[in-house]
């Protein structure tokens, strides 16, 4: 129901933009998040906005260089990623907030498939 993309080889300093195309359902009326998971370690939030686009939040991690978007008409969600450092190397999935706040995977509902992003030195 959510599909994850735009992932893929950026050098260092470069930029990608993420999308999150939901089907099957809308997601207008839903809070939505970006998170990201390396190999081994636990999925981590980067970056969040509400459902009627008022209002985002980012991971200290990520602020000021990624930012967060959302177009109710195209049931899609975005993350423009821009100065793109080795340690945002990860695979980025897209998902339903449950609650504004809790950032916590476990709070989130319909994960998305996510998205290889690498990024060289």
């Amino acid at each position: 129901q959510l599909q994850a993309s735009g992932g893929g080889l950026v050098q260092a300093g470069g930029s990608l933009r993420l999308s999150c195309v939901a089907s099957g359902r809308t997601f207008s009326r839903r809070h939505m998040g970006w998170f990201r998971q390396v190999q081994g370690k636990e999925r981590e939030f980067v970056a969040a906005i509400t459902w009627n686009d008022r209002t985002t939040y980012y991971a200290d991690s990520v602020k000021g260089r990624f930012t967060i978007s959302k177009d109710n008409a195209k049931n899609t969600a975005y993350l423009q990623m821009n100065n793109l450092k080795p340690e945002d190397a990860a695979v980025y999935y897209c998902g339903a907030v449950r609650a504004w706040g809790n950032w916590s995977p476990m709070a989130i509902d319909y994960w998305g498939q996510g998205t290889l992003v690498t990024v060289s030195s």
